[in-house]
């Protein structure tokens, strides 16, 4: 009885310490595959953190400026304003956000659509260049950013505005 007893020991050991080798292996892939995706959980707006900092656009009319932080992970904002000598002839406030697998930019417009937000969804995020859309919306139905150069972008809205395709565009340089 005392071999039988010995037997069942050495093989509950052995069962155990496989048991137990399994676990911690099971444990570390879950920790592995854990940390693989919360580091690539924000990764769209990540594409975009080329966008950070200040842009500008001189013009006849005035000076077009548009600055971009980082919130957190998963929001940029912006302020977009168009300087004309010293009054302020447009005002935008924008969020661009990353919901799950989804990114949205959301801009609130002084004087327009009863200063709500506007949500448009990204559509398309070719090489440094994304476009996000709303066709609900009256005008733009599109905004494009395209990066093209380290030190230059531009940013194109278009859409039907009255029944009629128009477009707009806007290169900046990094201040």
């Amino acid at each position: 009885m005392t071999v039988k007893s010995s037997n069942f020991t050495t093989l509950n050991s052995t069962f155990m310490k496989s048991y137990t080798l399994l676990l911690s292996a099971f444990a570390a892939v879950c920790f592995i595959s854990c940390q693989s995706k919360s580091e690539k959980k924000f990764e769209k707006l990540e594409k975009m953190n080329w966008l950070i900092g200040s842009w500008e656009q001189a013009l006849p009319e005035g000076i077009l400026t548009e600055s971009w932080t980082k919130e957190n992970d998963s929001t940029y904002s912006g302020k977009s304003f168009f300087i004309k000598q010293k009054d302020t002839i447009h005002l935008e406030s924008i969020v661009l956000i990353q919901k799950n697998e989804e990114l949205f930019y959301i801009p609130t417009v002084k004087g327009q659509n009863n200063d709500e937000p506007v949500t448009f969804k990204l559509t398309s995020d070719a090489e440094n260049a994304f476009t996000f859309e709303n066709p609900k919306h009256d005008y733009p139905q599109k905004i494009m950013y395209k990066k093209v150069a380290s030190d230059r972008l531009v940013a194109v809205i278009s859409g039907k505005q009255q029944g009629k395709d128009g477009q707009e565009s806007y290169p900046m340089k990094r201040k």
